[in-house]
């Protein structure tokens, strides 16, 4: 049975409920303009660096919370398949990856080749989510296809026309409104997200960023002692040896001089029921 809301998916339901949190508390107190990065001023003129460090942390429009928490939403099966410590592992390198790509792409290249027209990155996570996109792309496969029809109704000797879609454009279709939003802003980090998911897939980045995980008590996890283990080991192998009946215990009949010999099927039926009348 499919698992409906964020069941078990702990990772997901934390990023949706903490991007919608963040981004109504920043509209509530007014501090949107704090959010967005200008090349000039904020990062030649003002050096305020602190801004490529929170830029991703919230939106400033209740349109781009909307699409993007629907998007997190339907991508959460990304973490019921992976497990939670190894999806959060992926979701803090892709944010400190995808954090610093955009503004230095902006800053260095692109604004220049543009003749400083291309200034201006927008707030929001958008790189992020389609670095989580490109895991969803490649893991997840579509259940169906459904067609719609751009024309008439062509007669039936004529090949139908149309746009195909599969039950996965729901998430898509969100995602790429967040792409498109603002852009050309937008679409860079949407862009960026999308080539450091397949990078991390691919094993394009080092091996041992891919390989790093967040320790197993930020997701939950509880680290079970090897003490314990060996503990609960040796209590069964215990009781195996302190059984009375070597017969049970070592599925063989004792008799014949101490030579074992495997016990009959019938041998094996009425030690199983012994003593139940």
């Amino acid at each position: 049975m499919l698992s409906s809301g964020f069941t078990d998916a702990p990772v997901s339901r934390s990023l949706v409920y903490g991007i919608v949190a963040v981004s109504i508390l920043v509209s509530i107190t007014d501090l949107k303009h704090y959010f967005y990065i200008q090349i000039d001023p904020h990062i030649w003129r003002y050096h305020q660096l602190w801004r490529i460090g929170i830029y991703q942390l919230c939106y400033t429009n209740s349109t781009e919370v909307l699409f993007s928490a629907m998007t997190l939403y339907n991508m959460r099966v990304i973490e019921r398949l992976w497990g939670s410590r190894k999806y959060a592992s992926f979701v803090f390198l892709s944010f400190c990856i995808t954090t610093i790509i955009p503004p230095f792409l902006l800053g260095l290249f692109i604004r220049p080749l543009s003749f400083n027209t291309l200034n201006y990155l927008p707030a929001g996570s958008t790189s992020l989510i389609f670095a989580i996109l490109a895991q969803y792309h490649a893991a997840i496969p579509h259940i169906y296809k459904y067609r719609l029809a751009t024309s008439a109704a062509p007669p039936a000797t004529e090949p139908f026309t149309g746009i195909t879609f599969s039950d996965k454009s729901y998430t898509y279709l969100p995602a790429l409104q967040l792409s498109l939003s603002q852009f050309p802003g937008s679409f860079l980090c949407a862009v960026v997200g999308w080539v450091v998911g397949y990078s991390w897939r691919n094993a394009v980045l080092p091996e041992a960023v891919t390989r790093w995980r967040v320790p197993g008590w930020m997701v939950g996890i509880k680290k079970q002692k090897r003490a314990e283990d060996f503990e609960g080991l040796r209590r069964r192998l215990e009781g195996e040896n302190t059984n009375p009946d070597p017969a049970i215990a070592t599925g063989t009949d004792g008799r014949a001089a101490g030579v074992g010999r495997r016990r009959t099927l019938g041998r094996q039926l009425i030690d199983q029921f012994r003593g139940a009348f």
